[in-house]
């Protein structure tokens, strides 16, 4: 069995993780505002992408609120398909425990069939370790975000643990040893901080690394990379800014050229 950390390896020429979250209002042209067409976007942006892309990162909630979670199953069917060696990360940032958290772990490895997907881990390791039971699957931890009340909690630091780190410090510390008992974690850090990013990569330098907000929401690419270094695998997912390079029937091949340049622009 391939894993997740596996498939990331064998796709080092990229570092660009192409983000599928399609707003149905969004949608080119007679398929504006029409939920059904979807899979019929996401399929197309997929066919128009995957040999530049080092993953897929479907974003669940832009399905589940359109009940598109059928579409969901058959585009990540898809991209098994026609991209084998490209992993799919379910963007759904499930924070639970006990039986609800091997639920969400059933629902992310079983019924989409996704490699790795992103959670939560504020209740600790209880609400991360359902997913390690999936040999070979990932699961990536929210580390250091890069929204404004991240700081809320993120750069706090802890009185009751030796240096007092802040807390994402901690966290990073926690997943590059004791938690990461099979090789399966990863740790997601936002673009817009490439000194946190550094710190990170400092604190886990075999983690991957999934690191969104380039693109569309203003993070420098060439700070990313330089920050991030190269002893694990890197991961930056632009979504908007490829999704919707287009609202006409060249979206496909405008997504393929706005994905081409962010691609070289991390290479």
């Amino acid at each position: 069995m391939t894993t997740f950390v596996a498939q990331l390896q064998a796709r080092s020429s990229s570092r660009l993780c192409v983000g599928l979250d399609p707003e149905p209002s969004k949608l080119p042209g007679a398929w504006a505002g029409d939920a059904s067409k979807i899979y019929d976007f996401c399929a197309a942006i997929v066919d128009a992408t995957h040999d530049l892309a080092c993953a897929f990162k479907p974003q669940i909630a832009y399905f589940a609120a359109h009940r598109a979670e059928e579409q969901l199953e058959r585009l990540i069917a898809h991209i098994h398909t026609v991209a084998p060696g490209v992993p799919v990360i379910l963007d759904a940032k499930r924070g639970d425990i006990g039986s609800t958290a091997e639920q969400y772990a059933r629902e992310a490895f079983e019924r989409y069939r996704a490699d790795a997907v992103t959670l939560s881990p504020f209740m600790g390791f209880d609400s991360v370790e359902p997913y390690l039971a999936y040999e070979g699957k990932g699961a990536i931890l929210l580390c250091r975000t890069s929204n404004k009340g991240g700081d809320d909690w993120q750069m706090q630091r802890l009185a009751d643990v030796p240096g007092q780190p802040r807390l994402f410090e901690h966290l990073a510390h926690l997943a590059e040893t004791q938690w990461n008992r099979n090789g399966q974690l990863g740790l997601v850090v936002g673009a817009t901080y490439p000194g946190e990013i550094a710190r990170v990569r400092e604190l886990a330098p075999s983690l991957p690394l999934l690191v969104p907000g380039v693109g569309a929401q203003g993070g420098d690419a060439a700070a990313v990379v330089q920050a991030a270094g190269r002893t694990a695998p890197l991961v930056v997912n632009s979504s908007r800014a490829i999704l919707y390079a287009s609202s006409g029937a060249d979206f496909a091949a405008r997504a393929r050229a706005v994905a081409e340049t962010t691609r070289l622009a991390l290479n």
